[in-house]
């Protein structure tokens, strides 16, 4: 991994990605938690894997470099301060400080694994019965003593994409909005900083985690070398954008950052479960995001010669992707056809969530098969996979990839 970040397009021939395969934090889910864990089903882990097994296959056989979460982790705390700062930090993100007696107690079980036990340990969370304290806290006496976890599982973390997002040569490290997955982004701040790869290149941060302003992957489109997409979203916040266009407009070769508002639910909670780009001039897009003229707002954000922050609003989708992506035609395929059961069905199941590897080439659900056929008849490359299980915890293709490097178009 000599150059461990190089994303300029959506489409570009994809080279690297990184990859969770689910595991044990999915076992320990109960449909008490499901809400605090931001997950509507339990999936069946023995199935999930299974199909993450043959979506890491089919990646590799377009030819793409799988790399995985806790590897690149492992290989990030080799040294034995970096590894204390990283579970120290865990643990107080978890909600016991270091003067806490079960703040202790974690570290030093945590600490007494090999590494990559460890790190899948604090992904599946750490129940209460792992834990020999020396004598009862009143945290555990009077705090909910029947909850089962100390660390609370992540099941989120096989969708890649959220915690962090590669734009150029540089990371997004995002403050995520909800608390059951801010975590998870100290696992690429780790990496950033430590992995040999990483830490050589220095690759630039456009956005820490550390920063106010919600900011998620899945709302965080490249549509080529100048423009960024970003989903104004349930996710991501206006003021998170903007403070993204300071730090990556005029510090790259990024021009303009596309801020497309849509609606603010679970249903649609990033921009890439509406809209994703999946060729040169062709992208799917969930309808219902429009208005009935065919409208949706979208503000243009550049910069002008005293380096300030100019906005431009918008509302025809067409003609702002024709403008800045310099098109002459543009095809919207729209999810499940536009039909009024169809569309919002297979939007559900993350119809519009394409992964594309190469231009006019993607990955998707076999469960979308209204889309899927659709894609195919307007000269689209489909690769299916299946999603049984895996949809259960509403992301798609691209929720469960992070693009690393892209081949330039």
């Amino acid at each position: 991994m000599p150059n461990p970040i190089h994303v300029y397009s959506e489409i570009g021939r994809l080279q690297l990605v990184m990859l969770h395969r689910p595991g044990q934090e999915l076992e320990n889910l109960e449909p008490a938690i499901l809400n605090r864990m931001l997950i509507d089903d339990i999936p069946y882990l023995k199935i999930a894997q299974e199909e993450h097994d043959l979506f890491a296959k089919t990646l590799r056989a377009c030819g793409v470099k799988t790399v995985y979460l806790e590897d690149l982790l492992a290989e990030s705390l080799t040294e034995p301060a970096v590894k204390d700062k990283f579970v120290t930090r865990i643990i107080s993100e978890s909600g016991f400080m270091p003067d806490d007696p079960i703040h202790q107690a974690l570290k030093e079980f945590l600490l007494s694994l090999p590494v990559k036990q460890m790190i899948s340990q604090i992904i599946a969370g750490v129940r209460k019965n792992q834990i020999k304290l020396a004598r009862p806290t009143l945290a555990d006496l009077a705090e909910d003593p029947n909850y089962p976890f100390y660390l609370d599982p992540m099941p989120n973390v096989y969708f890649t994409r959220d915690q962090q997002a590669a734009i150029g040569d540089g990371l997004t490290i995002n403050r995520m909005t909800f608390r059951a997955r801010r975590r998870e982004s100290l696992f690429m701040q780790t990496i950033a900083a430590h992995h040999p790869a990483f830490a050589q290149a220095q690759v630039p941060i456009w956005r820490k985690r550390s920063q106010h302003g919600r900011m998620e992957g899945g709302d965080e489109l490249v549509l080529s070398s100048e423009v960024l997409a970003v989903g104004i979203s349930q996710r991501t916040s206006a003021r998170a954008i903007t403070e993204l266009a300071q730090s990556l407009l005029g510090n790259s070769s990024f021009k303009y950052i596309l801020a497309i508002k849509i609606p603010h639910n679970h249903a649609m909670m990033h921009l890439d479960t509406v809209l994703t780009m999946i060729n040169y001039e062709q992208f799917t897009v969930h309808p219902f995001i429009l208005n009935q003229h065919g409208q949706i707002e979208i503000y243009v954000l550049s910069k002008d010669q005293n380096n300030e922050i100019q906005i431009q609003a918008e509302h025809d989708l067409t003609k702002v992707l024709k403008q800045y992506l310099h098109l002459s035609e543009l095809d919207l395929i729209p999810t499940g056809g536009g039909d009024r059961i169809d569309a919002p069905r297979e939007q559900w199941n993350d119809g519009s969530n394409t992964l594309a590897v190469a231009p006019g080439e993607v990955v998707t659900y076999d469960r979308n098969y209204v889309s899927n056929d659709l894609l195919r008849r307007h000269g689209i490359l489909v690769h299916e996979i299946r999603s049984s299980e895996l949809s259960r915890g509403r992301g798609g293709p691209r929720c469960m990839s992070c693009p690393l490097s892209r081949e330039d178009l």
